[in-house]
């Protein structure tokens, strides 16, 4: 497997939360990112992180991990002008010998340490790898006149979620294919699949939202209040049957 690194993705411009940082945003006290990094630092299997942030807030960063006694970062570097670019320049970064890269959105602070020891261990096993759930809604394709085209078989759709995993090199592969076709992709398994490579998914869990816009803090401050009164157990959260 090698040494494990991840890369965290906390350099968008939070545009759907009408300006306010999500990443600063406290979530029930603790701000959001702390809590997705802190997750990530009590992960055994992983040597550090690598941060990826505006590059006019590094220094602010900075100070919110050292505050919040984040000791696994490595580097933190200026993000890029999307996704895909703030990862590359995150894998650039990352140690010589790393075997494992995992991506992780820093606004999806409720993911567990079961779906990380899960995907590293999907990953180690068959070299790329994303955590997803089955789709609970209908889903329907619009056609370019604003109808129904089709409806898609929801017995066969996932979510995708983060953090990904992927061999070091199949991951550094793929970025540079895309980056020589100039094509840009919204995760890592689309540009791993677009590269030829299989993506294994695996189960995940409905707790573990991406922080997008103020109704979704409120949501995770929900379910962090259920996860108290419960001792600690998830409860819900893993694939339900749904009618």
């Amino acid at each position: 497997m090698g040494n494990v690194y991840a890369v965290v993705v906390a350099a968008g411009r939070s545009t759907r939360m009408g300006g306010i940082n999500k990443q600063l945003e406290p979530l029930a006290g603790i701000p959001v990112l702390a809590r997705s990094l802190g997750a990530l630092e009590q992960a055994p299997q992983l040597e550090g992180i690598v941060l990826a942030v505006p590059q006019e807030s590094a220094g602010e960063f900075r100070k919110l991990a050292d505050g919040w006694g984040i000791k696994k970062i490595i580097e933190i570097v200026p993000g890029g002008d999307d996704r895909q670019q703030s990862v590359f320049a995150g894998l650039l970064a990352v140690p010589s010998g790393c075997g494992l890269i995992l991506v992780h959105d820093g606004a999806r602070p409720l993911v567990s340490s079961k779906e990380i020891e899960d995907i590293i261990l999907a990953a180690a096993g068959c070299g790329a790898a994303t955590l997803a759930v089955p789709a609970k809604d209908t889903v329907k394709e619009a056609g370019p006149d604003g109808f129904v085209a089709r409806t898609l078989e929801r017995g066969r759709l996932w979510l995708t979620l983060t953090p990904q995993g992927f061999s070091y090199d199949i991951l550094l592969r793929a970025h540079l294919l895309a980056r020589h076709r100039g094509v840009s992709y919204t995760d890592d398994a689309s540009l791993v699949e677009a590269a030829g490579k299989p993506v294994r998914l695996v189960e995940g869990s409905y707790r573990n939202i991406k922080i997008t816009t103020p109704e979704d803090l409120a949501v995770a401050e929900g379910l962090l209040s259920l996860r108290d009164e419960t001792n600690g157990q998830e409860t819900g959260d893993r694939r339900q049957e749904t009618e």
